[in-house]
């Protein structure tokens, strides 16, 4: 009599349980993206949810940080032996040539709590092999270059890591052994900053002692950071070169001759990888976008901008040369290692991490050396949508004791215009001593920041004193120009310029830079646009990423205050309907107030 029932169920029960499986980890990945942006409203004037993000010409949607690890007893819906417990089981398929992981149904909820361990999806990284194969990303010409790599001078790799899941720590490891030529690698170097997870000590050393490369641990049985420990690694580091990996990061074929080929050039390079994208939740290999290098912006957070100028056309000529970056990343990237020494090393002084890339990239650029993005080389590293970051001692007193650093001994006035527009590390700027780090910038004769942004960086959108820097108010209106905000300028690539109530306090929000070019941009990189003709019977103005195109020049008439759109001679304007949604226009100029504009200097330093 129950044959039925149970037949029935057979077929059934699996269809049940699979959907209320899915509706449950819907529920979760809903809960997790709420308290996300939860946490992000809080500390959205902090750090942007403490990493660094940008969207490509793609939409790809791009976090840049370094995972810091999560302490043992303060993780949600985890046990203590399943944080302690090494799960890694390999199938020998999974992940192979970089494809996604897929999870069965029936292991959905399991998944769902080991993510919160790492941030990542855990269940998928430990289902896929150490020496997974990967695809050749570079460009067929890499494939015939740096091919007498004998003669390079063989290198040291640096693994700083704390909490860190076995099997992405050593499929980085096993990435390196086996896609790095042999003659030019002299060691790997794993340094543990006081990790608290069980399988991360004595299996740790027992396991490194049967890998086919020397493989040397050091270990920090107090936390001291990942700038304190990448040093303690350089310091013991027996290669010529150094190279500085994350933790979480796979190697691609060609990726170490090419570094050390491009400071063989020249030994005062630092080089750095193109750095592609390990999903967090598939582990899928993706290949970056590649025409962009590294700058920050008015915050000082590390930003990606779109490749333009000189740069872009030697790049045009040859897209397997190495481009100069103004700034890295700073989590993967190699140079000499005696030259790391003579320009400083780290800055000593620097918290934890946060603002040490930009501090050397300063330093390199200022004081002789340089440094350049390599196209040849490619190394993935693992992006997370959210990072369970600690900073022992609160992050005021660490990312912003960092920040502040880096301005009071490199960015001269600049360093005021920082200070003004950031309240955080201006109460920290007056307990800061950085008279070490003033000594060597005076030891190594370093230019001024001044020279950085006009030689190095001439697409900057910083305020100088040869350019507008302030407000733009509409006469008609009385109102201010504002830049986008919040998710309108993450998840747009360009947005409708609007108007908005002008802050009786000088605020990021409402500050333009208009250059002698005539371009008017701000904070990120985004200037103002417009169409060179109409497009559905109207031309609205947007903020969008500044590209150097005359569509974004204009020209200022001090007399009639008109702000004149500088290839069809249109006058910015407000939207007839002056809804808010509709911004700003461009129409044949009649002097009417609304197409009257003030430029009102703000001081910046």
């Amino acid at each position: 009599m129950l044959g039925g029932p149970i037949r029935r169920c057979r077929r059934v029960c699996p269809v049940i349980f699979f959907f209320v499986s899915l509706f449950i980890v819907v529920l979760w990945r809903r809960s997790q993206i709420a308290q996300h942006d939860h946490e992000e409203n809080q500390e959205k004037h902090i750090f942007s949810n403490n990493q660094e993000e940008y969207v490509d010409k793609r939409g790809v949607h791009v976090v840049v940080g370094r995972y810091i690890g999560n302490p043992v007893n303060k993780i949600p819906n985890a046990t203590y032996d399943m944080i302690n417990t090494n799960n890694f089981k390999p199938e020998p398929n999974a992940g192979k040539d970089g494809l996604p992981v897929v999870i069965e149904p029936k292991d959905l909820l399991k998944m769902q709590q080991l993510f919160q361990i790492n941030r990542f999806n855990l269940l998928a990284s430990d289902k896929i092999p150490l020496n997974r194969t990967l695809p050749d990303v570079r460009k067929k010409k890499c494939r015939t270059m740096y091919t007498n790599y004998q003669n390079y001078p063989k290198s040291s790799v640096i693994i700083v890591f704390h909490n860190e899941a076995w099997s992405t720590l050593f499929r980085t490891v096993w990435s390196v052994i086996i896609r790095s030529p042999k003659e030019i690698l002299e060691e790997i170097i794993l340094v543990d900053d006081a990790s608290e997870r069980e399988f991360l000590k004595e299996p740790l050393n027992e396991y490194i002692k049967t890998l086919p490369v020397s493989v040397k641990i050091f270990r920090n049985h107090k936390r001291i950071g990942l700038v304190a420990a990448r040093l303690l690694g350089a310091r013991k580091a027996q290669g010529s070169i150094l190279v500085f990996l994350d933790a979480h990061c796979e190697c691609t074929t060609g990726w170490l001759e090419s570094l050390v080929g491009t400071i063989v050039e020249n030994p005062k390079t630092i080089a750095c990888p193109v750095i592609d994208i390990i999903n967090d939740d598939t582990f899928s290999y993706v290949k970056s976008f590649e025409l962009h290098w590294g700058a920050f912006n008015w915050n000082l957070q590390f930003r990606w901008f779109t490749l333009g100028g000189t740069e872009l056309k030697k790049r045009s000529k040859d897209n397997t040369k190495p481009f100069m970056t103004p700034a890295m990343a700073g989590g993967l990237f190699a140079m000499d290692r005696k030259y790391f020494f003579d320009l400083g090393a780290y800055d000593d002084g620097m918290k934890v991490w946060g603002g040490e890339n930009l501090e050397l990239s300063f330093r390199a650029w200022q004081c002789g050396g340089r440094i350049e993005i390599v196209p040849c080389s490619h190394v993935g590293h693992l992006f997370r949508k959210s990072s369970p970051y600690t900073f022992p001692g609160g992050i005021g007193e660490t990312l912003y004791s960092n920040l502040a650093r880096v301005a009071l001994v490199w960015m001269d006035e600049w360093g005021d215009f920082y200070f003004k527009f950031n309240e955080a590390a201006r109460k920290i700027k007056d307990k800061t001593d950085v008279s070490n780090r003033v000594q060597i910038r005076k030891k190594l004769h370093c230019k001024n920041f001044e020279w950085y942004l006009n030689k190095i960086w001439p697409q900057h959108f910083f305020p100088m004193k040869d350019r507008f820097f302030g407000r733009i108010r509409n006469v008609g209106e009385n109102q201010c120009l504002i830049k986008p905000l919040g998710k309108e300028t993450s998840n747009q690539p360009m947005g409708i310029a609007k108007l908005n109530e002008c802050l009786k306090e000088d605020m990021v929000v409402e500050m333009f830079v208009m250059t002698q070019d005539g371009f008017i941009m701000t904070d990120d990189s985004v200037c103002l646009d417009a169409p060179e003709k109409e497009v559905n019977g109207v031309s609205k103005v947007r903020i969008m990423a500044c590209s150097g195109f005359t569509r974004q020049k204009w020209k200022y008439n001090k007399k009639t205050q008109e702000l004149i759109h500088a290839t069809n001679n249109l006058c910015m304007d407000i939207s007839p309907s002056k809804k808010y949604t509709d911004g700003l226009v461009i129409t044949e100029c009649t002097g009417t107030k609304t197409q009257k504009w003030k430029l009102e200097e703000v001081p910046w330093h």
